[in-house]
């Protein structure tokens, strides 16, 4: 997901979550909602979902299927990366893709290239606003952004670097499998780093608000 500043799991219980589920639980499904919009503009989307294309042209199965598929697989290399999910982590697998379909099953490609445009624009924005909301939650990252945060920790290159190595791996082995790269791949690396960072800012939970 979105380069920003990742947020280890907090300590949590029934009645200190308040503000915090509601707000995991709307980033989450506007990140897979979001998603689905960037597919149906049909100018590019970003490198998972490039891979999840591909994956569907050779094995089949629905999108959000690859996307559940992929966070759970991604989950597993955290155990040798001693990373700690949390109550986001599960959530993001279990979430992500179900709203990605949903929204597939009800959003149809615009006919128009203003009207593609547009719907890749308002995809980007809201898939940063989706990502400020679920991490700012403070309640777990999502398995691709642990994954990176994994392997900075172990290998103490930074998290830059990690970033981009992953994401340019799984953008190589999409684009290989058949998966749709083009503008739209270009404005999502330029432009969701700084909306999450814009987002996060805004949705992040007060420190009061962690403790009750």
């Amino acid at each position: 997901m979105a380069a920003t500043t990742m947020t280890a799991p907090t300590p949590w219980s029934l009645d200190r979550l308040g503000r915090r589920l509601p707000q995991l639980l709307l980033g989450l499904w506007l990140y897979g909602a979001s998603s689905a919009l960037m597919v149906r503009a049909g100018l590019g989307v970003n490198p998972w979902t490039v891979f999840h294309q591909g994956m569907q042209r050779h094995l089949g199965l629905s999108m959000g299927a690859w996307t559940t598929i992929t966070g759970a697989a991604v989950l597993l290399l955290w155990i040798p990366l001693r990373q700690r999910p949390g109550l986001g982590t599960i959530g993001n697998v279990l979430i992500l893709g179900v709203a990605m379909d949903l929204t597939l099953g009800v959003v149809t490609a615009p006919g128009s290239w203003a009207g593609r445009i547009a719907l890749l624009l308002l995809g980007v924005v809201l898939n940063g606003l989706a990502t400020g909301l679920y991490i700012g939650a403070r309640l777990g990252p999502g398995p691709r952004d642990g994954l990176m945060t994994g392997l900075h920790l172990r290998t103490g290159r930074s998290l830059r670097l990690m970033r981009v190595g992953v994401e340019l791996t799984v953008l190589a082995v999409g684009i290989l499998l058949g998966g749709m790269v083009g503008v739209g791949t270009v404005v999502y690396a330029l432009a969701i780093g700084p909306l999450a960072q814009f987002f996060l800012r805004l949705c992040m939970v007060p420190e009061q608000a962690r403790k009750g």
